[in-house]
């Protein structure tokens, strides 16, 4: 599997792409913005590691470059670790967020995480419905699409995963530490960022109105469920 890692700070860059390569990963490091995003477009990745604070072009302006052409899983890897920081990267695309200092093994264990969750897009999952709906909106589980008014709406993994969790389970309220354990595959520690983050992204790309969603329904004091659309 290709990983494309832009850093600009070269012993970091060096440490990563050497221990990446050990375990079965192909590396293209990039070491500033432009360079990255011609990069991008010569070779299909399995996953991308963006730090922010690049050169010449910087990591939430490449974000966006990437994100209008694919939905390939992104991780930043960024010094920059207010909640507001990790918000805006998670608002503009990221699936993850990681902040310096820290661990190869962490890492690791991210790379592996995102780019399962990618992969089963491709893979399908053929013990269930093929397709759900819900109002006007049409989840398809093989080809992990979702249609509204016949019309493509692109999702992150997250927010598809989110989405399909919701779809599948019309009469069930899901608290956020539900929906986190859930998609992340992680101990949820109290942080409501990064669901907080996702709803709104979500909602913001199936509802005619956010600030009124019809099918993404917020219970108070509970959590979301599912709504018909109507």
């Amino acid at each position: 599997m290709k990983i494309l890692l832009i850093e600009d700070d070269v012993e970091i860059s060096d440490m990563l792409k050497k221990f990446l390569g050990t375990e079965g990963f192909e590396v293209t490091a990039a070491y500033d913005g432009e360079s990255a995003c011609k990069k991008f477009f010569e070779e299909e990745y399995s996953l991308v590691l963006l730090d922010l604070m690049i050169p010449k072009i910087n990591g939430m302006e490449v974000m966006n470059v990437i994100r209008e052409k694919s939905m390939v899983p992104i991780i930043i890897v960024s010094a920059k670790d207010t909640d507001s920081d990790k918000t805006l990267g998670l608002g503009l695309g990221a699936d993850d967020y990681i902040t310096k200092p820290f661990s190869v093994t962490e890492v690791l264990a991210r790379i592996k995480a995102n780019i399962r969750r990618s992969t089963q897009y491709a893979v399908g999952e053929i013990q269930e419905e093929s397709t759900i709906k819900r109002g006007e909106l049409v989840l398809n589980i093989n080809d992990y699409s979702i249609v509204k008014r016949g019309k493509k709406i692109e999702l992150t993994s997250k927010e598809f995963e989110i989405l399909k969790l919701l779809m599948k389970n019309p009469k069930k309220v899901y608290t956020k530490e539900q929906i986190y354990s859930s998609i992340w595959n992680e101990v949820y520690v109290g942080d409501e960022n990064a669901v907080n983050v996702h709803i709104s992204r979500l909602r913001n790309k199936i509802e005619d109105d956010p600030r009124n969603p019809r099918y993404v329904i917020t219970v108070w004091g509970i959590g979301y469920k599912i709504g018909e659309g109507e």
